[in-house]
């Protein structure tokens, strides 16, 4: 084999791992996401994850952590499925116990946390009990921030084999709003974006979708997602409609799922009121 040939064999290997790279990119991104509120005279960040599926992001998940400290948020608001139903709690708690000492923190439920057996389910809610995290399961909490307050709603995902349905909830915190006050729905499912416009709020902040696995950028925004299915209406991004907006994370799976995510980084998104 001459010099030239065995050039261009050692040249690809490299050329090849930097295109796997960019295709299957697993470091975390943080998307930035601005919202109007004419009832919000200075500013509220809030920090929005969801789908960690108890993945790794190094050791005692500060990977993550750090990348929270960066932004800086004035709450984080954790949106489903932090815990999964075959991977461990391990890393998960990690991320909550050092998320929570340093932020106040709300969560709902995803479809994983149902999908565990009774057992490790109660464990997932006896770690936000210690972690002193509120699990907004039908309910609500004023935020105040800097002299400015909104109302946070949750509720449980449609999967919960133990309390109310969604529209149940939504129906019973309508009278959990404060008129004037701006209102953030926390809801694992992005799919059930009519519903939380019937409601008249402000803000919805969702995920599940995974950023619909596989994406083309500026062609395809997602491939499949649950409940939507192939090319999905909300697999990633901010949507509008009748005076709602909603933001939609791409989530922090890895290496729980079972198709790697292909142009669709892990996602932290920060949420700035204003």
């Amino acid at each position: 084999m001459d010099k030239r040939k065995r050039s261009r064999k050692w040249i690809k290997w490299p050329v090849l791992a930097l295109v796997l790279l960019a295709v299957c990119d697993p470091r975390l991104m943080v998307s930035h996401y601005e919202v109007d509120a004419e009832n919000v005279q200075g500013s509220i960040r809030l920090a929005l994850v969801t789908d960690l599926h108890s993945c790794w992001y190094g050791k005692g998940q500060g990977r993550l952590l750090r990348a929270l400290e960066k932004e800086q948020p004035d709450a984080v608001l954790l949106v489903g499925d932090i815990f999964d139903d075959v991977q461990g709690n391990e890393n998960a708690r990690l991320f909550l116990e050092g998320a929570a000492e340093q932020y106040p923190c709300y969560y709902v439920t995803g479809n994983h946390e149902y999908w565990s057996e009774d057992e490790k389910l109660q464990q997932m809610m006896d770690i936000l009990s210690a972690c002193g995290i509120p699990n907004l399961s039908g309910k609500s909490e004023v935020l105040s921030v800097r002299g400015e307050s909104i109302t946070l709603l949750g509720v449980d995902d449609p999967d919960n084999r133990q309390g109310l349905s969604v529209e149940t909830q939504l129906s019973l915190m309508q009278h959990e709003k404060t008129p004037g006050q701006y209102t953030v729905l926390l809801s694992h499912r992005p799919s059930l974006f009519d519903v939380y416009c019937s409601y008249g709020f402000d803000l919805v902040l969702s995920g599940h979708a995974h950023g619909g696995q596989w994406r083309i950028p500026g062609l395809i925004d997602g491939l499949f997602a649950p409940d939507e299915g192939f090319l999905p209406d909300y697999a990633g991004g901010r949507y509008e409609r009748e005076g709602t907006c909603m933001i939609v994370s791409r989530g922090l799976a890895r290496e729980s799922t079972l198709l790697p995510r292909i142009f669709n980084r892990p996602e932290l998104v920060m949420v700035e009121i204003r």
